[in-house]
């Protein structure tokens, strides 16, 4: 009877430390599916025309490229480019290079494929020339 009784205590003890993710609350389960939806983008530029240098990120709600230690040639007309090649076959402008040496943000347009239109690009409009790019990842 002693063996029994000692046989039921040891699996109660054993069963009550083992770990049971079922008994996870609400709040805890919303907690870990808040830090794992977000997804963002990033990419580091590499030269391709011209020696261009930087690293671009892409905030959560995916409206702003942010773009730091960015640095390039001068050029006529360049543009940054989202495109879904380094040949920019398919592209949107963000609008004129807003400087050389430097941080720069630009807006993005609402709704953009991210997994589509994956290639940051310095655009010069006038050679249709690649100065550089960068290759969005998601992190």
């Amino acid at each position: 009877m002693r063996l029994i009784l000692l046989l039921f205590v040891t699996l109660l003890f054993l069963s009550a430390c083992s770990s049971d993710n079922t008994s996870m609350n609400v709040n805890e389960e919303m907690m870990m599916e808040g830090t794992t939806s977000i997804t963002t983008y990033k990419g580091d530029f590499v030269s391709a025309a011209h020696p261009t240098m930087g690293m671009v990120t892409i905030n959560p709600e995916k409206s702003i490229l942010k773009i730091k230690d960015f640095k390039t040639d001068s050029g006529p007309l360049l543009e940054m480019y989202l495109a879904t090649n380094i040949n920019a076959n398919t592209y949107i402008s963000l609008g004129a290079l807003k400087g050389l040496n430097g941080d720069y943000e630009y807006n993005l347009p609402t709704n953009i494929d991210l997994d589509v239109y994956k290639y940051v690009t310095v655009w010069c409009v006038e050679f249709s020339v690649n100065f550089g790019h960068a290759v969005l990842v998601k992190n």
